[in-house]
């Protein structure tokens, strides 16, 4: 199917098109942070704990910071974090799945139990460790997040590819002299690919809760506001500031809906025996 079929197929479906406009939107915010915000998301002094108002429409922290500007840059930092980590977990778990399936056998082996044991290892709390450890900045997050994502699409790679090698393409390829390598990336990956795409928008939104999650420990990036650091900053006001809270907390909810319903809309496109219903 070329675009135009895929974008008419996709359309079809009402939920998918909801979600992509709704993480469109927040992507866009993100862009734009920097015109939208009325304030330096980090400036202080304003009057603290203020409801919201039309001078503040998210209200202002217990610092006196502008929640408005917090959540759009905030929505860039989640919004990175989840996009760069997703990338390094699909670069690694791509490889490491495709090296496994076409070659097999003590590769395969050493790479899927090596997989596996990554997968019993709690990651969130392993993702504490490393990260009290080395330090809360938003590239160590993303690092530790992509390191610890690929085990996923690592599996599902190797089950592409161990369906894909033997197909006639590829032995007729191998037949005439085509090395592995062009086989891999130039044949089968991209034969591949549909699975995987639809696999990467669920690492986003995974990358985004995990980046939520530290941060809500205290364990985020103080020098750059993000959702889950303003839900850490939140704690102490639940009762008496239940804005500082709410907007953070429904920016999470639609963003990671959006991609899974979008998610799902390309699950539907791809996949060949979906596409006629």
């Amino acid at each position: 199917m070329n675009l135009d079929a895929l974008w008419y197929a996709f359309r079809k479906n009402r939920p998918a098109v909801v979600g992509l406009a709704g993480l469109s939107a927040m992507v866009l915010l993100a862009l734009f942070a920097a015109l939208l915000a009325p304030a330096d998301p980090m400036a202080m002094g304003g009057a603290s704990l203020q409801a919201p108002t039309w001078l503040h429409l998210m209200g202002t922290d217990d610092l006196g910071r502008d929640s408005l500007s917090r959540f759009l840059f905030g929505a860039r930092v989640s919004l990175t974090v989840g996009a760069l980590a997703a990338a390094t977990s699909c670069t690694i778990g791509i490889c490491v799945g495709a090296t496994a399936g076409y070659f097999g056998g003590w590769t395969d082996q050493v790479l899927m139990r090596s997989a596996e044991f990554m997968e019993v290892i709690p990651r969130f709390f392993l993702a504490i460790l490393i990260v009290a450890l080395f330090g809360a900045s938003v590239f160590i997050i993303i690092g530790v997040i992509g390191l610890l994502s690929w085990p996923q699409i690592a599996r599902l790679t190797r089950g592409e590819f161990l369906t894909l090698r033997e197909r006639e393409y590829v032995v007729a390829a191998r037949a005439i002299g085509i090395g592995d390598g062009n086989l891999i990336f130039g044949e089968i990956l991209p034969n591949a690919a549909p699975p995987l795409i639809v696999m990467a928008t669920l690492q986003v939104s995974t990358a985004i809760l995990l980046e939520a999650g530290l941060s809500f420990l205290g364990l985020g990036d103080p020098t750059r506001p993000s959702w889950g650091l303003m839900l850490n900053n939140a704690q102490p006001f639940i009762r008496t500031a239940w804005w500082l809270a709410f907007f953070p907390g429904i920016g999470i909810f639609l963003t990671v809906a959006a991609l899974n319903l979008v998610g799902d809309g390309l699950g539907d496109v791809l996949n060949p025996r979906l596409r006629g219903r």
